[in-house]
This record gives structure tokens, sequence and C-alpha cells, in this order.
């Protein structure tokens, strides 16, 4: 089936792959690197990494084949209606929107905490205090700022988002080249001790912020309409995308470790920064890396916006949430409503401060893995049902991968419940949560039931409007 012809098909192989790359490295690899190293060891945060990314490359294996086979704006979307009906798509599309929405709204509180290291004294005119951070309005005013600035890039088309994704990718791959240089040239091998620290629970604290960090590979799909190379080779790019980005989170565990003593690490505010500058004895390569940090943050933010606005966008064309969030301007061939909307929350999301970052982390993550479940499911019912559809990439051992990635994303759901390691906090988290899957409820309430198949969203689409004439 074609791809909706409203968008530009414009996106080549360097877009591709920077979008995807781009959009999982944003800008936990410099605040939370500390952390994950101080609770896990050097070895032990790389090695839950590696757990990680194979983990999401399974998951990236079965999105690689649906995409392949079904290039539609929406990417989930369209698998989960196909193959569990138009409640299951819904909770798929839900799902990721939140994950996507917290992704954006995150960048937006992080790019003011990282402009902090550059310049300390940003600090004026003291709004108010949210769990014991005070909060500025300069500091607000550089994440709105930015906000609207990324929301107004991607208005105005895929192209000028998408060349700007590939500059703010070079830059990125070439701070984070410094920084491996520098490991080996200043880097110390007692630095790293211990290897392992934690145990167990150690392992798991950074393990649950994979699905946070790692999402952004599933941004292809949303755009798949606006790709233009075959399909077969977009399937590969997806997962080559994963292998990438699990490999620089890796490395950033080893050369930031190898930078700074334990008791370093535990005084750092931005790890990734001060290990860049006891390696190079240099403060100005320690702020260079920040910029890195901050080409992270613009590559991941302008990557979830351009996902969840195309995922808002065949929510509304299949007739689940308002029309408005569907609209396609008609000279930018962009879905402008929908931009516009995630916008609007990532200007809002500065206000709250810092404690905001730790809120979205676990808010969006938990989603993130409902999101995955459901579409391996989808994988594995088309699978199933439909073993002659046509699919231009096939995932080897195909039924066995998929069933790996679903026991083991089922997993990474654990991890969210009460009592758990990444268990949601009361009140914030449980707020932002609740409201969405609230609002959502609403939505679903009101969706006519259609059973799955190829013809699933006409269906859908017809039972809407016959219900809204009725």
């Amino acid at each position: 089936m074609a791809a909706n012809s409203e968008f530009l098909r414009v996106l080549g192989r360097g877009d591709v792959l920077a979008l995807a790359f781009g959009a999982m490295i944003g800008f936990g690899w410099i605040v939370l690197t500390g952390e994950f190293i101080d609770g896990a060891g050097s070895l032990g945060s790389a090695l839950a990494f590696v757990i990680g990314g194979a983990i999401i490359a399974l998951v990236g294996l079965t999105y690689a084949e649906l995409i392949s086979a079904m290039p539609h704006a929406g990417g989930e979307h369209h698998y989960a209606l196909r193959a569990l009906g138009g409640r299951g798509a819904f909770v798929a599309s839900w799902a990721m929107v939140l994950g996507y929405v917290s992704v954006v709204a995150f960048e937006a509180v992080a790019l003011p905490h990282t402009v902090l290291y550059l310049l300390p004294d940003m600090r004026a005119g003291y709004l108010w205090t949210v769990a014991d951070y005070d909060v500025y309005a300069s500091w607000v005013a550089v994440g709105a700022v930015a906000a609207v600035a990324i929301t107004a890039l991607n208005y105005v088309g895929i192209r000028p988002a998408s060349v700007f994704q590939t500059i703010a990718v070079l830059f990125l791959l070439a701070s984070g080249a410094v920084l491996l240089l520098g490991a080996f040239t200043g880097g110390s091998a007692q630095n790293m001790q211990p290897l392992f620290a934690g145990g167990v629970p150690g392992l798991m604290g950074v393990l649950v912020a994979v699905p946070f960090l790692f999402v952004g590979f599933d941004v292809v799909p949303q755009s798949a309409s606006e790709i233009k190379i075959p399909y077969r080779q977009v399937g590969w790019l997806l997962v080559v995308s994963v292998g990438c980005a699990a490999a620089w989170y890796i490395m950033i565990m080893l050369t930031v470790s190898a930078g700074l003593s334990p008791a370093q690490l535990l005084d750092s505010e931005l790890a990734s920064a001060d290990s860049m500058a006891a390696l190079w004895d240099s403060q100005a390569l320690g702020n260079v890396l920040v910029l890195g940090g901050i080409a992270g943050i613009l590559t991941s933010w302008n990557a979830f916006l351009i996902g969840g606005s195309r995922l808002l966008y065949a929510m509304a064309r299949s007739e689940m949430i308002p029309a408005w969030f569907g609209r396609v301007h008609p000279r930018f061939r962009t879905p402008g409503n929908a931009v516009l909307f995630i916008g609007g929350l990532s200007v809002i999301a500065p206000v709250f401060g810092r404690p905001m970052l730790v809120w979205l982390v676990d808010a969006g993550g938990i989603n993130i893995v409902v999101a995955y479940v459901t579409v391996v499911l989808s994988f594995l019912v088309l699978r199933r049902r439909e073993p002659a559809m046509e699919r231009p990439f096939r995932t080897p051992a195909g039924t066995a991968v998929g069933v790996a990635a679903l026991v083991l994303s089922l997993g990474l759901g654990v991890l969210y419940l009460p009592g758990m390691p990444a268990a949601l906090v009361w009140p914030y988290e449980w707020v932002i949560v609740g409201g969405w899957w609230l609002v959502g409820a609403v939505f679903l309430w009101r969706l006519p039931r259609v059973g799955p198949g190829a013809d699933a969203e006409e269906r859908l689409i017809a039972a809407v409007r016959t219900r809204r004439s009725e």
C-alpha cells in the first residue's frame, strides 16, 4: 500500500539514520551518567546498556518488518489497527504519544539545566519552588524560547527539520570522538573501580532507564510517509540505529568512569562534561561536551516532535481523536496543528523546574513499554494470521524474535510496578500518567468496537461517522 500522499517524500538514508540515532541520544548521557556509574559501577552500567540494547534491538526487529509492510505515517497505530483492532490501536498509540510528549517536554527542561552549567549566574527572577527546587524566570525563558524555535522549525517542513537533525548529529558525534580519545590518552583504570556496584538492584536501576533513553528508533515508522528509499533498507537502518545508540551509551559509561574517581562522580552534577574536562585538563573542552549535550537535546527534541505529531495525525485520520489534529498545512505539508499542540506542551514544561526531568523519565518510560508490548503482539499476530502479507524486510527467526521481545518487554514493564525500582512517584508521576489515561479513557469509551483486518481503518471511520450521524 502506498504511503500517505499528503506528505512530501524527501528523507534519504542519511536522514533516516540521523533521525533515529539522534532521537535516541538525547540528554540522559550528560545528566544521568554519574548516577548510573555510582549505582552499578563502570562495567555494571555498561553491561546494563548491553542488556537493554539487546532487548530494544529485538523490539526494533519487529518494527523493521512492520514498517516495510505498512509504510504509513503513524507507525504502530497502523500495525495495531490491522492486528488488534480499533481499541488495541488506540492503547498503543495513546501510550506512545505520552512517551513522545514526555521526551519533548524532558528536553525543554534539560536545555536550561545544561545552559546553567555554562552560565552558572543565569538565574534571575525567582518565580516559585517545586519539590524543593527554585524556579527562575530566566531559566524558564531559555526552555520556552527554545521550544518555540523547535516547534516553528517543524511547522515549516520536514526538510529543514531533517537538515537541522543531520548537522546536530554530526556535532554530537564529533564531541563524543573527542571524549573517547581523551579516555585513551588521559583516562585511568583506577578511576573505573569498582567495576560492579550495587549488585542486581544497581543493574536494575540503570536498566529501568533504558526504555526512555532508547525510545527514538520508532520515530522512523511515524515518518514513513516521508521516506523516499526502499522500505527494506529502512528496516535495516532502523536496526543499525539501535546498535549505534547502544554503542554510544556503552562508550559513555566507560569513558566517563575513566576520567573521574567515584568521589568526583558523586560531587558532579554533569559527570560527562566534568570527565571531559578532567581527561583533557581543560574546562573549555568540558564546555564543548556540554555543547554536544545540547546538540543531543536538540536532535532528540526535533525527532520526537516529528514522531509525536505524525502519530497524532494518524489517530485523527482514523477518527480516534478530534480531526483538528489531522489537518495538514497546505503549503508546508506538515501536520501543523499536531506540531503546535506538542510544541505548546513543551513550552509549559520548564515552569516545573528540574524535578520534571525525573517525573518525565518514569511517566514516559512505562507508557513506552506499553506501546512496545502492543507492537510486538501485533507482529506475532500478523505473522500467524497473515503469513502471505508482503514484507519487504522479513525478520530472521521472526516468531522466536517476537516471543523473546515480548517476554523481555514485559520484564521491563514489571520494573515499573509498585515496590520496584521504577515505581511511579506519588503524586507527580501518578498525576501525569493518570491524567493522560483519564483523557484517553474518554476517547476509548466513545470509540466503536472494530475488529482487526486490512480494512480495519476504513471500517472504524465508517462506524464513527455512522454513530455521529445517529
